[in-house]
Formats: C-alpha cells, structure tokens, sequence
C-alpha cells in the first residue's frame, strides 16, 4: 500500500497544497491565490479568516484532484505545513481576530524600531535572538498595535491576546481551537525568541511592556503538532507532523542538511539561507541568525541574507513603466543587448535589506543617457537580482565564516537563465537550479521523516537527486567588473 503526504505552503500571494508520494514526487497540486491589502503610511495587511478559508480552499482542490486521478483519500497518512514566515495574527479568547494579520512588508512600526534603538536594546536584541531591529520581524509590529490599538492594548493587558505567525493560527483554526503550538524557525523570526535557550525570552517581552501577551509552545519543525481532518475534508483525522517557515522549509526540500550548504529563494523578495550546522551564527550587522530547520534528535542554525526587492522590482516595471507585459519577456530583452550600456540600479524599493540593511534609502537608476533604452534598463534590473545575491554570499564567508559548498535556487525567478547564467559567472561557483516547490516538500519530506515514511536524511537526500546545474563562464569578466561599478552607487547611495 502506497503512502502519501499532504503538504500546505500558505505564502503571501495564496496558498499551494501538494501530495506527495513516498519516493518524494508530487501526484497533485492546487493553488489558490490570496487578496492583500496595502494602505498608506505602507501598511500591508491579509484577512485571517480568508488566509484559513483559502488553505481549505487549496487542501479541498487537491484532495479532489487526487481522487480524480484515482487516488484513495485513507492512504494520505500525515501533514505538513509551511508558511509565510513574520505575517502574524492576534486573537482573544474565543479565537476571533483581535486585528488582521499584519503581512512581512508592513512598515508601520518604523517609528517603534527608532524607539528600541533609541533605548539601547540593539546589541540584546541582536544577541539573543539574532535579528535586527526591523519592522521586517514581527515584535515590532505588535508593539505597534499595542501602543496604538485600543482593543489589542487591552486584551494584552487582560492577558487574553495570542499571538501567533501563520503556522500557529492555521494549527489553531484546524484543531479547533485545542492546539496552541509553533516550531523553532518561525518563533524565529518574531524579536521573542532566544536561539540559545530555544524559549521565548522573558526579559525581552518585558522590555517591550509584553510580558502578558500569550504565546505558543514552541517544539522542533518535525514533531507531533495535532490532528485535524480540515473541517470534514478528510474522512477522518490526520496527524500534523511538521510546521516550518517557507525559506527554512524550502532549505530543507533542496537538500541543505550540512553546513556550508545553501538556497537561495527568488521570489518577491529573496531569502539566501546558509546551514551553519550546530554553531550558532553572527554574521554581523546586515545578516541575520536563525534556526535553519529541526527534528526532535537535532538543530540545524543558519546565516540568512535577506533582500527585499527581487522579483517585485521586475513586477514594479512591468506595472508602472510598462516596459513589458510580461516578466518572461525580460530574458530575451536582456540577452538582445551586448551589456547595460552605464545603466545601474540601486534596488531599494523598500530600503536595503542585506548586507547594508537601511529601511530609510530610496531606489534609483543611474546612468540613464539618450542612447540608451528599455533592454538596457531591464538587463539593469536583471543585473542587480545577482548584484545582490552575490554581495550577501561574500558577507556571510567573510564575516559569517561559512564556506559555501553549494547554492541551489528556487523561486519564481529561477525560469530566468540570463539571471542564472549571470550569477553563476559573478560567484565563479556551480549552481543548482532548484525545485520550483521546495517549500512544499521541505515541509513534506519533514512530515514524512517524524511519520515514519523516511527512515532518515539520507534516504530524502537519494530521492532529493541530482540537480540541473549552471556552469560558470570563468572567461567571462564583464558580470565582475559591472558589479564592481554597481557596488559604488550603492555605497554613494549608502553616504548621501
């Protein structure tokens, strides 16, 4: 009798279910997309109840395809759930939404992060938890909503608001309100959480007037989460044996089990993730440490880069400049010209992220002349997508001290080769090109191993495979010379 695995992959534009089989291939899929809603002063917000209808919406899609192709619904033996990582959501005790969820992008706690510097709290921050003070991180956000929401402030007070990142509500909703629960990787991400101890930390909460906000019990991304039969989807109840973020669990689908290896994930934004093995990382200032993934035997940490503008700067020019109606058409734009002709990109559409991480710096283009046009300015665009990963890279092997052994990417982006092609020579490395689903399976293969459908790591690494790989053009100097000119706008752009 085969063994199957439901996976769920609830990211920011909509929610992906797969089921995969035991020898790690995906026999159906559904997406359903999701509505966000931007408001001024940069607020980005989601509806909470329409994120868990829409993961039911997905799960019922694929459960229904599977049927359809003559599957048996008894043979889906367990669950896994990845998620968008600092979107998060507040709740009172009966289980209604305190707010919306607040999404990754929001920028509304921009004055609060001033205020936690201001008061000295970067170097613990930082040292406890590995982050930065940012509003990327879900903490200072939900200061925001207590300093600034009269009906957040006073269920907190009360000691009757719970928070929880996505992961954590869905647990909730799909157990009807019996587990209470989050893993290592997306308590993470939120400003609460200390990577040495591997609890929320108290004195932190304090400090940010807190202390009465109720949180999940935190446990290893492969455990014992729950049960659910998705408000009557499945016959019966399943067991949820996984819970990780997206980036950590696309990590975990592309095979970064040691250190030294990484993924890069290009989608909105880009998420660069190193394994640094049992050592607990400081990558200095412009990096962030985090949980790379966990089982209840072992903890992986990583180094991660995190940068803010990459698919979303090509989506930007598409809608507001119109210089294509299509991204896929920016491949052949950029190839059609010999090089960028002077024109360079500086991509802080929404600040700098990593390596530089500085909210406040605007984008800009320069270069711009009359013998240029609109192939220049896309190879520019495209161009930077690999300025900056390879910026990141080269920070987290200086100060990170990680040598890297392997890069795979995944990501919507990764169907540009002009990108790929372009980034391999730039690094001077082989590059993989990685599972367009990785999030998904990483979650699966997690399910799979705490289940028992996988005996160990080795074993998903045989079924993991070979990867397609880009070779580097070594004779190649033009992309090392171009990112050298790039590199000095953007530290221009740093001292202006």
């Amino acid at each position: 009798m085969s063994r199957y695995i439901l996976s769920i992959d609830q990211g920011t534009s909509g929610t992906k279910c797969i089921i995969a089989d035991e020898q790690g291939r995906i026999v159906s899929k559904f997406t359903e997309p999701l509505k966000t809603t931007y408001l001024e002063g940069g607020l980005v917000e989601q509806d909470p109840e329409e994120i868990y209808t829409h993961v039911l919406a997905a799960v019922k899609g694929c459960t229904d395809a599977f049927i359809a192709n003559g599957g048996n619904i008894a043979d889906i033996k367990t669950c896994g759930i990845s998620n968008q990582r600092e979107t998060f959501v507040l709740w009172d005790k009966q289980g209604e939404p305190l707010y919306n969820a607040v999404v990754w992008q929001c920028k509304r706690s921009v004055g609060v992060c001033r205020e936690l510097e201001t008061r000295g709290l970067k170097p613990e921050i930082k040292s406890k938890t590995g982050l930065l003070i940012d509003p990327y991180f879900s903490g200072s956000k939900v200061i925001w909503l207590y300093q600034y929401h009269t009906k957040v402030k006073q269920a907190i007070d009360a000691g009757e608001a719970y928070f929880g990142t996505v992961d954590t509500w869905l647990l909730y909703k799909l157990t009807g309100g019996r587990q209470y629960r989050t893993d290592y990787t997306n308590a993470s991400r939120t400003l609460f959480f200390n990577l040495e101890s591997l609890n929320w930390d108290k004195e932190l909460l304090s400090q940010f007037g807190l202390e009465n906000l109720n949180l999940p019990n935190v446990q290893a991304s492969a455990s014992a989460f729950g049960e659910t039969d998705f408000e009557g989807i499945l016959p019966s109840a399943m067991p949820v044996n996984a819970m990780i973020g997206d980036s950590h669990a696309a990590a975990f689908g592309e095979g970064c089990f040691e250190k030294g290896k990484a993924k890069a994930t290009l989608g909105t934004g880009c998420s660069i993730l190193i394994n640094t093995g049992d050592i607990l990382p400081d990558g200095g200032e412009g990096m962030v440490g985090t949980i790379c993934w966990s089982t209840e035997k072992e903890v992986h940490y990583a180094l991660e880069g995190v940068i803010v503008s990459c698919g979303s700067m090509v989506e930007w020019v598409k809608n507001e400049m119109g210089l294509f109606t299509d991204a896929a058409q920016t491949e052949a734009m950029a190839t059609a010209v010999a090089d960028n002709n002077g024109v360079y990109l500086v991509p802080a559409f929404s600040g700098l992220g990593a390596p530089h991480w500085d909210m406040s710096r605007k984008a800009e283009i320069y270069g711009l002349t009359f013998d240029c046009n609109r192939n220049h300015l896309v190879r520019a665009l495209l161009e930077t997508i690999a300025f900056q990963i390879n910026e990141v890279i080269a920070d987290m092997e200086t100060k990170g001290q990680v040598q890297l052994k392997s890069l795979s990417l995944n990501g919507g982006m990764t169907g540009n080769r002009f990108v790929l092609q372009f980034l391999a020579t730039l690094l001077g490395k082989q590059l993989y090109h990685g599972n367009k689903d990785a999030s998904a399976m990483g979650a699966a293969f997690l399910a799979g191993l705490k289940s028992g459908i996988f005996s160990d790591l080795q074993e998903i690494g045989v079924l993991i495979g070979e990867k397609p790989s880009i070779t580097p053009n070594i004779a190649d100097q033009y992309p090392h010379q171009v990112f050298e000119q790039w590199q000095r706008y953007v530290l221009n752009s740093l001292m202006n």
